[in-house]
């Protein structure tokens, strides 16, 4: 039984580490306590209850977190501190020790935050007994949490799949997040239908491995797609990430003709370099990534593509490194996240004698990271003078908006021009420049 007027009145601060999945949940969890009657905490203001979605992506993101926990504890004396997220999947121990914090929720249990906080809120004071945590092992995590949110964004974020049963093996993922599961299409139909009725005019499909969609209902992505490309009301999909071996031709052709798909993809390589594939447990090599990459640019010659890349992996000699480098300078995309490897424990990739220095690790990031701004430059410059339509997000006063086009060019429309009559709205403008320091065109109204 929960108990609403324990809720009434209160306020709740909130701090997200990681990728968009997480974010959703998140914007999930405010919308919840919300409906509740409990208020984004100003940021002036001590909050009541503080939620902390973590990440455990890397060391660094694990140090990121511990960081965020002591501040908002800091900031907030008074406030119910509950920590959830991968973070706390993967050491509970350790989160609930940290001095305030409060309540620990892992994967399976964060569903049920509403619950759990109801239980374990006592009064409009914290119970000092309680300092709890809450998660099963990996293969017991079996809920799924229905997430479509924009929080304070303009995009909304459809969660249509979570855990992973890929078991690469250079990460935690799977231990935290637990197996391949998902709803059902008509589920994922109906919020699709309920953002568009909120004014939502773009939706982001996030997850963990999406194109693994269907696993625990039967159905497929492509499925997925077409059933949401039909929904009234929003006009553009993206999708947010997707695996190379599970990125179908079918699918490519599809998103050529597409009512609402965007021409926008973004799929993970890791390396370009077989031998270091084979390392890592991926389950493709370098002739089927290129081969999807020519695929699109075939199909959607417009089309913008980023890529995911690590470096600095066990096993990835100076040698396997030129062979990614090589294979990503020979590819048509157009932008590269470069993420340094990071040891993690309980990972097999541990194993692996080769180790990379941390000084090479970031002389190889640089490098990535000047190819992908060359990359990047160069597919902006061909769209200087062209017409573009653009979804606005607002602008905080007196700052210039920003929005993206189809395509995923990010543009910027100057701060004189800005108005927040303009935020979730289609415009047509004319691509006309770089902005100051090249992140973004310029646009001008039409």
């Amino acid at each position: 039984m929960i108990d609403s007027s324990a809720f009434q009145g209160k306020t709740a601060a909130y701090f997200t580490l990681g990728c968009k999945l997480n974010f959703s949940e998140t914007s999930t969890f405010g919308k919840m306590l919300h409906d509740m009657g409990v208020k984004t905490a100003r940021t002036d203001e001590q909050a009541d209850i503080c939620i902390i979605n973590t990440c455990s992506v890397t060391e660094v993101a694990d140090h990121k977190c511990r960081q965020a926990i002591h501040r908002l504890v800091r900031n907030n004396p008074n406030a119910f501190v509950v920590v959830t997220g991968c973070y706390a999947q993967l050491e509970p121990e350790t989160v609930s020790n940290i001095d305030g914090v409060d309540l620990v929720l892992g994967s399976d249990e964060k569903a049920n935050l509403i619950q759990f906080l109801s239980d374990a809120w006592s009064g409009s004071k914290k119970d000092e007994s309680l300092h709890q945590h809450f998660s099963v092992k990996t293969k017991d995590i079996k809920s799924f949490a229905p997430s479509c949110s924009r929080g304070n964004r303009t995009r909304y974020f459809l969660k249509v799949q979570d855990g992973c049963d890929y078991f690469c093996t250079y990460c935690t993922i799977p231990f935290a997040r637990g197996f391949s599961r998902n709803p059902t299409i008509a589920s994922l139909i109906a919020q699709a239908e309920s953002a568009a009725s909120e004014g939502g005019k773009e939706i982001v499909l996030t997850g963990v491995n999406i194109g693994d969609f269907g696993r625990t209902t039967g159905e497929t992505f492509i499925d997925l797609v077409k059933a949401l490309d039909h929904v009234e009301g929003i006009h553009r999909f993206r999708i947010s990430s997707l695996e190379p071996d599970l990125l179908e031709d079918s699918l490519i052709d599809y998103c050529a003709t597409s009512r609402a798909f965007m021409p926008h993809f973004h799929i993970p390589l890791q390396s370009g370099s077989d031998s270091v594939l084979k390392l890592m447990h991926r389950r493709y090599d370098s002739a089927l990534f290129a081969h999807k990459i020519n695929l699109i640019k075939e199909k959607i010659p417009d089309a913008f593509i980023g890529v995911d890349v690590m470096v600095g992996t066990r096993g990835e000699t100076p040698e396997y490194f030129e062979e990614t480098y090589r294979f990503l300078d020979s590819l048509d995309v157009k932008q590269l996240h470069v993420f340094p490897y990071s040891e993690r424990p309980g990972t097999s990739a541990l194993s692996i004698p080769y180790v990379v220095s941390d000084k090479d690790k970031k002389l190889r990031s640089k490098r990535l990271l000047e190819l992908s701004d060359r990359k990047t430059h160069e597919f902006y410059s061909k769209h200087i003078g062209c017409d573009a339509e653009v979804l606005f997000e607002k602008a905080p006063r007196g700052k210039s908006m920003h929005g993206f086009t189809k395509n995923y060019i990010r543009v910027e429309l100057p701060a004189e021009y800005s108005s927040v009559e303009m935020d979730n709205k289609l415009i047509n403008v004319e691509l006309v420049g770089f902005n100051f320091d090249n992140s973004a065109l310029i646009a001008k109204l039409k």
